[in-house]
């Protein structure tokens, strides 16, 4: 199957696409910053370049779309059937980088949370484990 739109169309659709301030990533936002806690965005000297950053707690949070990160389970993350190799080889590395930026951030004392797109339609759960998340492991500030 071919693509539906034109290359010049898709090209523009493509544009639009985010790597920050997308809607999943201010609900998020919103939702923690109505807890009560503040946070900084994006910290470049960070791996991965982590969507939202609690220094206080070392805690990072990644926002993820499901189709561009690989959401198992999901149907926002079916790949394309045009151009699949192309796609596979886009979207695997995407998964790898994620995986290796994890793992260095946590090698350096900083705890992930990664929340996909599509578990930011319901806000109460998404703030309670938020604060699970921004909570757990607290006793060093008792």
């Amino acid at each position: 199957m071919t693509d539906v739109y034109n290359s010049e169309k898709r090209s523009e659709i493509m544009a639009r696409v985010r790597a920050t301030g997308s809607k999943p990533e201010l609900i998020v936002r919103q939702v923690a910053h109505g807890l009560g806690y503040r946070f900084r965005l994006h910290r470049p000297d960070l791996p991965g370049k982590p969507d939202i950053v609690f220094p206080r707690y070392r805690r990072v949070i990644f926002v993820h779309g499901c189709f561009w990160h690989g959401h198992k389970g999901c149907a926002k993350a079916k790949r394309p059937s045009s151009n699949r190799a192309f796609w596979d080889r886009k979207l695997s590395r995407n998964l790898e980088r994620d995986c290796e930026n994890a793992v260095v951030l946590r090698r350096a004392g900083w705890k992930v949370l990664v929340i996909w797109g599509c578990e930011t339609q319901d806000r109460e759960r998404l703030a309670a484990r938020i604060s699970r998340f921004l909570e757990e492991n607290r006793d060093w500030e008792r």
